[in-house]
């Protein structure tokens, strides 16, 4: 397991290996607060320190935007000291922790949120997250940048609570992913059309984030890179918006999926993303994670040795198994 164990630094940060715990709902925050339940969660996922990266389940960033009902939050100045909880627990275990910033767009519940559901246009959101017969309204321009805003007060707060760094999440057809794919976004003004118009709002939230957190901490952005569908995103699309984040100052690119969110039907290899993780790694400078459906520290190396990633996530097997990292790595 040489790959997989070599240290990188990104930014200012060092990983002790190239493995990393990727976002997981638990859906255990009450009233967007973090409970002892979900400290305990992440104290055990951490225990030992055998994983080098643990990226925080997604906080939303305003009620609006609010992915189901026990979501943790990130939108209130009163979530930084839950948040920094689980900060000091990971890092007490020797794990190095980012935490990720979400708003659902569409895929918010307007029964849970008590409000209208927003997106880039009124198109149902076509994905499992979506709630059957919530169309939501078009967003207006001042909407998005008051998104904007909020996403850049939300990645301050990672900040505040300790975290490494944030990631901006724009995967599994939550909203930033929604404008970025054209099967959600039909927008006819500057935030539509081709992906260079699509990624507007993106570019404005790095560039609004890192000026909340300033030069030396570390962003990442989660990309949805491909719908894997008729008319939806592709790799191509991928590449154009990596190195349009790349030369905006992203630190950390994470592939995943977008309509199809985190699986692949069509393809179940270890690495299942790695089409649009390698052809992103290949376009860019900066350190790329690829996740999706790996359970064992072979395939971890395999996909590291065919440079499909710089980093590779396993969320499944860790969840069903804190002792996983620990095991597959002293082998």
């Amino acid at each position: 397991m040489h790959l997989l164990k070599e240290p990188i630094k990104i930014k200012n940060v060092t990983l002790k290996n190239r493995l990393v715990m990727p976002p997981m709902a638990t859906a255990n925050a009450e009233a967007g607060a973090v409970t002892r339940e979900l400290e305990d969660y992440y104290d055990e996922k951490s225990k030992g320190g055998h994983i080098g990266l643990i990226i925080l389940e997604h906080s939303y960033i305003s009620r609006e935007g609010m992915a189901g009902p026990r979501q943790i939050s990130i939108s209130r100045e009163s979530d930084v000291a839950g948040l920094t909880r689980i900060a000091e627990v990971i890092h007490k275990n020797g794990t190095k922790a980012i935490a990720q910033i979400n708003h659902a767009g569409s895929a918010a519940d307007p029964s849970v949120t008590g409000l209208p559901a927003v997106g880039p246009s009124a198109v149902a959101n076509m994905s499992q997250a979506g709630i059957p017969g919530v169309v939501p309204r078009e967003m207006t321009a001042a909407e998005i940048e008051a998104v904007v805003e909020k996403f850049a007060a939300a990645a301050a707060r990672t900040k505040e609570a300790g975290f490494d760094g944030v990631e901006i999440h724009s995967a599994h057809f939550y909203l930033l992913n929604q404008f970025y794919s054209p099967l959600s976004n039909r927008r006819a003004d500057a935030y539509g059309g081709s992906v260079k118009g699509r990624i507007k709002i993106h570019l404005e939230v790095i560039r609004a984030v890192r000026k909340a957190v300033g030069d030396d901490y570390l962003i990442a952005l989660r990309l949805g890179a491909c719908d894997y569908a008729p008319g939806g995103s592709t790799i191509e699309d991928a590449v154009y918006a990596a190195r349009s984040f790349d030369a905006a100052g992203v630190d950390l690119l994470d592939i995943s999926g977008g309509l199809c969110r985190y699986t692949r039907p069509q393809d179940t290899a270890p690495g299942y993303f790695g089409d649009a993780s390698e052809a992103v790694k290949n376009a860019v400078r900066t350190p790329v994670i690829l996740t999706g459906g790996v359970t064992d520290a072979a395939s971890c190396e395999k996909l590291l040795e065919e440079k499909k990633a710089d980093l590779i996530g396993v969320g499944r097997a860790i969840l069903k198994d804190s002792g996983w990292a620990a095991r597959q790595l002293d082998n």
